[in-house]
Formats: structure tokens, C-alpha cells, sequence
């Protein structure tokens, strides 16, 4: 049976931007990979109706998952109705139990928005959950026995939300998917004109390859990486697992 690695972000584009070059190098190591988005892209726009917008972003994010094989997830809610309640959770945690991931790839709670530090919140509750059998799953779904490491991304503003830079413990190198990060993203064609107006993004694409080449630099060995902070394993696995590394060896690089 193939390990898993699931990446759980908050809204389409956000797995492209930080984390699936670190999702296709697991995959080429041997892991199944899952893909899903809590938010169905609701509001990113400003000019489609609420119908159609998540239609237009449901697609585009099934198209750039085929573009790895990744396994689509469906989103749980709309943008910024992304709360860390029991509702959302009890929808959530049957799906990481069915998954049962080796690897969780999420946001960091240092995120520079609400919505990407409540997905990070209840990934991280899923996980913990997996071998509650006495959680409320809806729908209903045995727990798991199983150990996950939880790695969390750097954010798109390089700070958190008072401006304090994050520093990566781990780099993946992603230089040899820095194509496919740009392909993938690029399905994404709803998101061009709003990140350009919403958020003062001269292109999504060009910006997605200067932060991994921000992170590359770090490592004086990568042109391109995708930097990572552990999660406490309290609860989730034994102090010395990391899988990342375990599967990736020379590419990654330990920031210490």
C-alpha cells in the first residue's frame, strides 16, 4: 500500500503558490498525493456572480490536479467563512481518515489571513483526531491508527501578520518542477486579473517563481525551494519522524 502525502490549503492557487513542488517530489518518490482546498474560491473575483465563480475555480483547480494525478478533494465552504467550528471539522477529519496521510502539507498559524491560519487550525485538529473513536464524523468514518507529520508553509507575504519574517527549518528543492508549478498555476485563469487588482501582484506567476527563488537562496545548493516548519509531533508522531526528508534526502536542506 503506497504512503500518502495530503497537501490541505484554504483556496484554490494557495497549493500551487508554497506547496506542491514539494507535493510532486513526494510523489516521485513513491507517495499517493491528495489535494484540496477547505474554500471554493467564492470571492475571488470582481466580476462573475458567486455561481459562477465557483464553477470557473472548482474546474480549474480539478484541471491542475490532472496535471500531477493528484487526488481532488472537494471544499468544504465559501472565502472567509473559513472558521475553526465543529461543523467544518466534522467533515474535514473523515477525509484525512480515509486518506490516512503519512504527510500533511498546510499553511503555518503565522499566515498573513484569517482564512489560511483557520485551514492550518483544522488540518492540524483532523490529524489530531484520526484515532478518536469517539469523534463526530460527518460522515461517519472509523478512526486510524497510523503516525502523520504535519509541515507547515511559508506565507505569501514572507511574514507573519505583524510583520515578523518566517524562516524555513526545512528547503525542498523544487527546481526541477518550477515548470509544472507555473502550469499548474496557470490553470488558475480566474485568479490572474483579481490578484493583479486585489493584491498588487504584477503576475501571479512571475511572483510565484521569485518566492521559491527567495527561499532557493537560502540554501547557497537550490535555485528554486519550498521552505517548511515541522509541526510539534506531540500527538501526531515520534520526535525524531520526518518523512520529508526521509523521502527527499539530498534535496532537501536543513536551515540550522
Amino acid at each position: 500500500m503506497a504512503k500518502t502525502a495530503f497537501a490541505i490549503a484554504c483556496h484554490p492557487d494557495d497549493i500551487e503558490f508554497m506547496m506542491v513542488g514539494t507535493l510532486i517530489k513526494l510523489k516521485e518518490a513513491g507517495y499517493e498525493i491528495h489535494y484540496m482546498n477547505i474554500a471554493n474560491g467564492s470571492l475571488g473575483t470582481n466580476q462573475y456572480d458567486y455561481e459562477t465563480i465557483v464553477k470557473m475555480r472548482r474546474l480549474e483547480a480539478i484541471e491542475a490536479c490532472k496535471v500531477i494525478g493528484a487526488h481532488f478533494h472537494e471544499s468544504l465552504c465559501d472565502d472567509l467563512e473559513v472558521f475553526y467550528c465543529q461543523d467544518t471539522l466534522e467533515k474535514l477529519v473523515p477525509i484525512v481518515r480515509e486518506v490516512a496521510p503519512e504527510i500533511i502539507l498546510t499553511h503555518g498559524p503565522y499566515d498573513y489571513m484569517e482564512d489560511h491560519v483557520n485551514s492550518e487550525r483544522l488540518a492540524v485538529s483532523a490529524a489530531f483526531c484520526r484515532g478518536m473513536t469517539n469523534f463526530k464524523c460527518n460522515p461517519a468514518h472509523p478512526a486510524i491508527d497510523g503516525k502523520v507529520r504535519v509541515y507547515h508553509s511559508m506565507p505569501h507575504s514572507l511574514t507573519d501578520q505583524l510583520k515578523n519574517p518566517i524562516i524555513p527549518e526545512i528547503l525542498v528543492d523544487v527546481t526541477n518542477t518550477i515548470e509544472t508549478k507555473k502550469e499548474m498555476l496557470a490553470c488558475h485563469r480566474s485568479q490572474k486579473e483579481w490578484l493583479d487588482s486585489s493584491q498588487g501582484l504584477d503576475s501571479y506567476l512571475i511572483d510565484m517563481a521569485e518566492r521559491c527563488g527567495h527561499f532557493g537562496k537560502m540554501t547557497d545548493e537550490f535555485q528554486y525551494a519550498e521552505g517548511w516548519i515541522l509541526h510539534s509531533h506531540i500527538g501526531f508522531c515520534d520526535e525524531q519522524d520526518d518523512p520529508v526528508t526521509v523521502a527527499l534526502g539530498k534535496a532537501v536542506y536543513k536551515n540550522n
